[in-house]
């Protein structure tokens, strides 16, 4: 009975392993619980990962108290034990008082469980040496799904608490077409973007330079602008990708998405410079901007200051409208901008 048993059983596991593949592609969300004795905030994280044979690439991030953190990642995938490995993650430390506190740096070891009901990544984050008497260990469990995954029970919380944290004093809010100071009466959209209150009732004439934020000298502000606009004007646009976006709101993160090697960009929006000379590094450079209603389609270009060691200069850009995520890889080069068209969709 066995026997022809055997057959029958051996088909039905081949079926469940086509149904549920062993891999790690996708949109996981989950809480690391600090493994230490006594009441501390936990951190609220979503991985969204790619893998290619033994390597996976994404990008991690994780809210912590008032604020939001990602980081581009690169890791290892061992398919015959499920493993995927992270090294040297920056976490904030979990006595800081908010997310631009002291980092500590961490590697991560999870494993991967497949079932009928779910997949779940079980693991933690392991100080590194140099941290192993200050920084406790994390524990968590990563739970794939989407924001439009019925079955995704880490959602939920994860939903609500991203509508609520505020930018980094780093983080550029652009308005009207422009930069504008981070002040203590910004706050956040139902999209989970950061808007300046007083600025909402401004006209587009206000006169503040976009590159005051940033940064080359005062007393040379105007004629840097200038320069730097006729410059990405005199370079060939790129049309890299189109874009539709459920909101006028949106954050645009930028990563170096290969080796660091000092990759500097400024960033334009239809044609205008939002940010200037700011270098590509893991973690994310973020940007919150509210859409000129005005304009059927919004240009976002990448303007490259240099080359970096390893020549083009390469980005990985992410735009998230409150309910979607959508990355785009960007090459620009001492001839050439990168440019992305957002569209809002019709409501």
């Amino acid at each position: 009975m066995l026997k022809r048993l055997l057959p029958a059983l051996l088909l039905i596991l081949l079926m469940q392993t086509a149904i549920y593949p062993q891999t790690v592609t996708g949109s996981w969300f989950g809480y690391a619980d600090i493994v230490l004795s006594g009441e501390h905030n936990n951190y609220l994280a979503e991985l969204i990962i790619q893998q290619k044979g033994d390597e996976v690439t994404g990008i991690l991030g994780y809210y912590f108290k008032n604020g939001y953190q990602s980081i581009y990642i690169h890791g290892n995938y061992e398919k015959k034990t499920r493993t995927i490995t992270i090294d040297n993650i920056p976490i904030t430390y979990f006595r800081a008082k908010d997310i631009d506190g002291v980092n500590c740096y961490m590697d991560f070891t999870g494993v991967l469980m497949v079932s009928k009901v779910k997949s779940s990544i079980y693991g933690y984050f392991a100080t590194t040496a140099k941290y192993r008497y200050t920084c406790p260990e994390l524990q968590i469990q990563f739970n794939f799904g989407s924001k439009d995954d019925d079955n995704a029970d880490a959602l939920p919380k994860y939903a609500v608490t991203r509508k609520f944290w505020q930018p980094l004093p780093q983080d550029v809010i652009v308005m009207n077409g422009q930069p504008v100071p981070q002040v203590a009466d910004s706050s956040v959209n139902e999209n989970g973007v950061a808007i300046k209150k007083a600025d909402i009732k401004k006209t587009p004439t206000q006169k503040q330079d976009p590159s005051v934020a940033t940064g080359p000298p005062k007393q040379t502000t105007i004629e840097f602008t200038n320069s730097l606009v006729k410059k990405f004007e005199s370079r060939k646009n790129i049309y890299a990708d189109d874009i539709l976006v459920s909101s006028d709101s949106i954050r645009v993160s930028f990563y170096d998405n290969g080796e660091i090697d000092g990759d500097t960009i400024s960033v334009f929006l239809n044609n205008k410079p939002i940010m200037i000379q700011q270098e590509l590094a893991a973690t994310a450079i973020n940007l919150y901007i509210h859409l000129d209603k005005t304009k059927s389609v919004n240009e976002l270009g990448m303007f490259a200051e240099n080359l970096g060691k390893y020549p083009p200069n390469t980005a990985l850009m992410v735009v998230y409208d409150g309910n979607t995520r959508q990355e785009v890889h960007l090459s620009s080069s001492l001839t050439q901008n990168a440019i992305i068209r957002i569209r809002q969709k019709k409501k």
